[in-house]
C-alpha cells in the first residue's frame, strides 16, 4: 500500500496541506509541538477511523473552526483508493471509500493496514491491562474481520450485563441472555489471540535481540478467565460479587498480555531504553505479522523513535528499517542526523519536509 497524495483542512494545528508522498521514505523534520506527530495521526485516523490518541472527535478540529476533513489517496496494485473522512460539531462523522459512504466503520478497518511507533506507546508497558487489549484487538482486527464482528457481539453483551448490575438487577433470568452471548463469542476471541501471539511472540523476540545486541531475554505471556472452564458459569459464580461491584469481573475484557524482561516485570525494572525497545520490537513485528498475513505491506509510521537510545540501539533500528520488506515509511524527528543516516541507508526513492507551525516545506 502507497499513499501518494494527502489533503487536510483543520485538523489540530494544521490549517491546510496538500502533500504528495514518496513511495519509500518520507521524513518530516521540526522542533516539538510544530505539528509533525498531527500530520502521522491523520494518516492513522484515514485507516482506523479515529486517532491514535482516543479523544472525542471534535477535540482534532484546528481551533475556531467548525470541522475537519481529510482525504488520502492510496496506490494499492494497480488499484487506486480514495479515502475521505469529514467531521463537524455535533454532526455525525463521515467516512467514505471512492465517494461511497460506508454503513458502518468497522467496514474500513483493515483496508489500510498501518502500524505507527509513537511515544504515546509507553502506556502499552505502563498502562492497565485495557492498553495490552487494545493492542491484540487491533492488530487482529486489521485482517480478520470474524474477530472483529466476534469482539463487537461480546462488547455488546458485556455492556448490557454491565447495565444490569448498575442498576442492581438480581434475577438470574436477566443476565443469562447476556451471558450466553458472551460465552458465545469468548471462546473464538481467546483462540484468535492465542493463535496470534503463537505466531507473534518469535518474531518479536527476535527484532528484540536484534535491536538489544542480543544480550537481555524478554517474554510475552497471555493469561485469560476463558482457561479457568465454561465462562457461563463462572460468570453466574461471581453475579452476586459483581453486583457488588457494579461490573463484570470475568471474561475476556479482562485478559492481560504480562511483558516481562530476564523473567520480571518489564515495568518494573525496564530502564527507559530497554522499554523502548521492547515496543520498537513490539512494533516491527506487528508490522511483520500484518506484512505476512494481510493483502498488502503496511505503511509504517516512525514518531520520534530515537529519543532516549543509545548509539548502537539507534543504528540498528536504523538498519531495520531501511530494508526494503518495510515499504512506505513516514518518521518524524527534531535532530536531522537522525533522518539523514536513515536516507543514506535506504539510498533510494525520499522525500524531505521542514515542518514548522502546522506548515510543510520541501527540504
Amino acid at each position: 500500500m502507497i499513499l501518494s497524495r494527502l489533503s487536510i483542512l483543520n485538523f489540530k494545528n494544521i490549517a491546510q496541506a496538500d502533500l504528495s508522498f514518496s513511495p519509500g521514505l518520507n521524513c518530516f523534520l521540526g522542533n516539538n509541538g510544530m505539528g509533525k506527530t498531527n500530520l502521522l495521526e491523520a494518516l492513522y485516523y484515514l485507516s482506523f477511523c479515529k486517532g491514535f490518541i482516543p479523544l472525542p472527535d471534535s477535540q482534532n478540529i484546528r481551533h475556531g473552526e467548525e470541522f475537519f476533513m481529510l482525504q488520502g489517496f492510496y496506490l494499492c496494485e494497480d488499484a487506486t483508493e480514495e479515502i475521505y473522512c469529514g467531521v463537524k460539531f455535533r454532526q455525525k462523522k463521515v467516512f467514505k471509500r471512492n465517494k461511497k459512504e460506508y454503513g458502518r466503520l468497522a467496514d474500513h478497518i483493515g483496508l489500510i493496514p498501518l502500524v505507527m511507533i509513537s511515544p504515546a506507546d509507553a502506556g502499552l508497558i505502563q498502562g492497565g491491562s485495557e492498553e495490552r487489549r487494545r493492542f491484540l484487538d487491533m492488530v487482529i482486527s486489521q485482517f480478520d474481520k470474524a474477530y472483529l464482528d466476534k469482539l463487537m457481539r461480546y462488547n455488546k453483551a458485556l455492556m448490557q450485563r454491565n447495565s444490569l448490575l448498575k442498576q442492581g438487577v438480581v434475577e438470574p433470568s436477566a443476565y443469562e441472555i447476556w451471558e450466553e452471548q458472551m460465552w458465545l463469542a469468548a471462546g473464538d476471541i481467546y483462540a484468535a489471540r492465542s493463535r496470534f501471539l503463537a505466531e507473534f511472540i518469535p518474531v518479536f523476540q527476535e527484532f528484540y535481540t536484534v535491536i538489544s545486541g542480543g544480550n537481555e531475554k524478554v517474554g510475552l505471556s497471555y493469561v485469560s478467565h476463558v482457561v479457568q472452564g465454561d465462562l457461563r458459569m463462572l460468570l453466574a459464580e461471581v453475579r452476586q460479587r459483581d453486583l457488588l461491584l457494579g461490573y463484570t469481573s470475568r471474561g475476556v475484557h479482562k485478559d492481560e498480555l504480562e511483558m516481562s524482561l530476564e523473567g520480571y516485570q518489564m515495568k518494573r525494572i525496564g530502564s527507559q531504553g530497554q522499554n523502548k525497545t521492547f515496543l520498537i520490537a513490539l512494533k516491527l513485528a506487528q508490522f511483520d505479522y500484518l506484512n505476512r498475513n494481510g493483502h498488502t505491506t503496511p505503511l509504517l509510521l516512525l514518531d520520534d523513535v530515537f529519543d532516549k537510545l543509545d548509539a548502537q540501539r539507534m543504528e540498528r533500528i536504523i538498519s531495520l528499517v531501511s530494508q526494503e520488506r518495510f515499504g512506505q515509511i513516514f518518521v518524524t524527528d527534531t535532530n536531522r542526523e537522525y533522518l539523514d543516516a536513515i536516507v543514506r541507508r535506504t539510498g533510494g526513492n525520499y522525500r524531505l519536509f521542514q515542518v514548522e507551525n502546522g506548515c510543510f516545506t520541501d527540504l
